[in-house]
């Protein structure tokens, strides 16, 4: 997809995928939304023993700050349009986002995709037109599946600090679902030296998600070495460093660092600091 039918799509909202950019407060009622289109990485892959990866660093990653929200972006999303980061497999969003206190996203519309959010510090208060009213807290995963279509808001619930969240979008495996709502608290103890599941396709614990696609956390002593199993052949998983270093397939990655890998079915991780690792496990075609 090129820039001119990527904005085109933006403002027409040809998908129907809702994405408000202005500020709004709890008193405010804003619908401003636009659509984000997709195509496959092809470009800047290296391969190793058929192992193929893809490396996007922390600082370039798209980024926007407006004042109530400083936003990273790992593909393209919104103003920031990257033709050769659009997207990994089935993975389209990959928002680093921290909101003012006070502040959030008004009530506006998602259809066909399955939204994660995964608060790293702070709470955010969640109400949507199925009837849910949350608070989602560092330690909690959300997962909508937005199907055939709901409207939601996000805010940041408190007056006195910032909330910093990933927001995670990814294709669903079937379209037009009655669309769902789950949220679960997990212990951070229940993730050191191993990976935790918050988000499966299974009846497992974890939050469920329409897609073959396993989350994973894991914090990581130094010197700690892991290997990776892919759960479902032709996977592939994009590592996301939340804090301190790790090297896999010879490629050493720090914070906010990230690396896709695909075209194997497992894969080493040597944790060089104490780290803290989401895994990102996702269908590398889009249906």
């Amino acid at each position: 997809m090129n820039r001119k039918d990527f904005i085109k799509k933006s403002v027409m909202g040809a998908a129907a995928v809702g994405v408000p950019l202005a500020a709004v407060s709890k008193s405010q009622n804003h619908n401003t939304t636009s659509q984000v289109g997709y195509e496959h990485i092809t470009k800047n892959e290296s391969l190793t023993n058929n192992m193929k990866t893809i490396f996007h660093k922390a600082t370039e990653r798209g980024h926007a700050n407006h004042g109530w929200l400083n936003a990273h972006h790992s593909f393209s999303f919104a103003n920031y349009y990257n033709p050769d980061k659009m997207n990994f497999g089935v993975l389209r969003v990959l928002n680093d986002d921290i909101i003012a206190p006070g502040m959030g996203f008004g009530k506006h519309p998602h259809d066909n995709m399955e939204i994660v959010t995964i608060p790293l510090r702070g709470d955010l208060e969640h109400k949507d037109s199925m009837g849910n009213t949350s608070v989602i807290k560092h330690m909690d995963v959300q997962i909508m599946s937005a199907g055939t279509g709901i409207f939601h808001s996000e805010y940041n619930k408190n007056t006195d600090k910032d909330i910093n969240l990933l927001q995670i979008w990814v294709f669903p495996k079937q379209h037009n679902i009655t669309p769902r709502y789950d949220q679960k608290t997990y212990l951070p103890q229940d993730r050191i030296n191993k990976f935790q599941t918050i988000v499966s396709p299974e009846d497992d614990g974890s939050v469920w998600i329409n897609q073959d696609a396993w989350f994973q956390l894991g914090i990581f002593e130094a010197s700690k070495n892991i290997n990776y199993k892919i759960n479902k052949p032709g996977n592939g998983v994009y590592a996301f460093v939340i804090d301190g270093q790790v090297q896999i397939n010879n490629q050493t990655l720090g914070k906010r660092d990230a690396l896709g890998i695909y075209d194997t079915t497992h894969f080493e991780m040597q944790f060089l600091t104490k780290t803290e690792i989401l895994l990102i496990e996702v269908p590398m075609n889009i249906s």
